[in-house]
Formats: C-alpha cells, sequence, structure tokens
C-alpha cells in the first residue's frame, strides 16, 4: 500500500517522522516485509539518524553546511545549490524492515524527513510490502 503524508517544514530541520511511518506500517496490515520511506523532493531527503538526543541533528545540520556551503560560484539560478547537495548526500529514500507488524529500528533510530531550502509545503510516501 502507498501512504502519503504532508509536512509543513518552516526551516532547514530533521522533521521526525517515524510516527507516520508506523502509522503506515500499521493500516497497511502488512506483518512482515519492508516500508519504503520515500521523499519526491530535489533539495529534501530522508535518513534515519539518532533521536534520542537532539543535538545529533544539530551536529548533522552544522557539518553538512560545512561540507556543503553556499559557493558564489554556484551557478543554479534558484540559489538553492547547497540545498540540491545536502540532498543528493542524504538520499531521497531509506528501507525499514517489517517485522510482527512494527518497523524494525534500533533502539536510538528515528526516520527523518530533512529539510535542506525552507519554508516549504512538502510531501513524503511510505510504501508497504
Amino acid at each position: 500500500m502507498l501512504f502519503e503524508y504532508p509536512l509543513s517544514t518552516p526551516r532547514e530541520n530533521f522533521y521526525d517522522v517515524t510516527p507516520q511511518v508506523r502509522e503506515a506500517v500499521a493500516r497497511s496490515g502488512v506483518t512482515d516485509g519492508i516500508a519504503i520511506v520515500y521523499c519526491p523532493h530535489t533539495t529534501a531527503g530522508v535518513t534515519i539518524n539518532e533521536n534520542a538526543d537532539p543535538d545529533v541533528v544539530h551536529d548533522l545540520l552544522i557539518g553538512l553546511d560545512k561540507a556543503f556551503p553556499d559557493r558564489a560560484e554556484f551557478r543554479h539560478g534558484e540559489g538553492n545549490s547547497a540545498a540540491h547537495l545536502k540532498a543528493s548526500a542524504v538520499g531521497s529514500s531509506v528501507t525499514v524492515i517489517i517485522e510482527g507488524g512494527k518497523p524494525v529500528l534500533g533502539r536510538w533510530q528515528g526516520i527523518y524527513f530533512c529539510e535542506f531550502d525552507p519554508p516549504r509545503n512538502r510531501k513524503f510516501y511510505v510504501k508497504t510490502n
């Protein structure tokens, strides 16, 4: 089954979408399989990382800013080339195992929608099999 979720992203950040993924898995009725979480945007992405300490997200954002700074020599007319680079590095999807009707995540893991070009009204998909 395919589920679509809207998301408002007022600032550059990692938005925890784990609850929506858990909901999609429960609604799908899939007990053993996989869930794919997919971002259909070119300046945003999806990742799995620690969700216990908010400083991890803070540090990830700093690291991505340092790795992919805005540069005067970029040509893209919209002026968001750094956001495109960050989105490409993070990736547009993650795959999560479903076991016993629940997503299999590590103790400290959460699933994040990563916004790099705010503010936006976004969406993401969860596909279960």
